[in-house]
């Protein structure tokens, strides 16, 4: 599998290289950001995230990427700022696997500066026009309305019916809204 690159006007958003892990736990792996996303993660399980990443990206050519800031090295690469991308849906409980879904995850500093929304506006176009996705499902708990307020930021309308329970968390972890977005509402939406 070739290594994946998308530029937007600010950020890069890339594959995964063996290695990346650290990086990206040093800048996310905290309290703050972890907080709706079952908390911060031991060495296990941040070695199984980049597994699982990895995999995905190897098994359907798009994961959720990291997102680096153009802006600290030119147009090579920068500042990792978390991650945004497209991933298939498997989520224990979920009752729609297999399906595209979209996330995002930024360092307490990249909060409430557009990195977020630019990456997911870049990655819904990618996952409509070159990945051939109908329709793409975000997931959250209530309690994480700045998630959830982006969601609805880019579009996406809330999808009560396929409401589940996660059995990998606790509460209120463990409630899972869902949000989703059609090609031909994303196509309708001013840029």
């Amino acid at each position: 599998m070739t290594d994946f690159r998308l530029e937007t006007d600010r950020l890069v958003l890339r594959s995964w290289q063996r290695g990346d892990i650290a990086r990206f736990a040093e800048v996310t792996n905290n309290p703050e950001v972890m907080r709706w996303l079952g908390g911060v993660m031991d060495a296990e399980r941040l070695a199984q995230s980049e597994a699982r990443m990895i995999g995905f990206h190897e098994s359907y050519g798009h994961t959720f990427w990291l997102v680096e800031r153009k802006a600290d090295h030119g147009d090579l690469s920068g500042e990792l700022l978390g991650f945004c991308g497209l991933k298939k849906i498997d989520a224990p409980g979920a009752s729609f696997p297999g399906a595209f879904e979209i996330g995002w995850r930024m360092r307490t500093d990249a909060h409430g500066k557009g990195y977020a929304k630019e990456a997911a506006i870049a990655s819904l176009d990618a996952g409509f026009a070159m990945f051939g996705a109908e329709e793409i499902y975000a997931l959250t708990v209530i309690e994480n309305e700045a998630s959830w307020g982006l969601m609805r930021r880019l579009g996406m309308r809330r999808r009560e019916e396929l409401d589940y329970d996660d059995p990998r968390f606790d509460m209120p972890l463990r409630r899972t809204i869902v949000h989703s977005i059609t090609q031909a509402e994303w196509a309708a939406q001013p840029r």
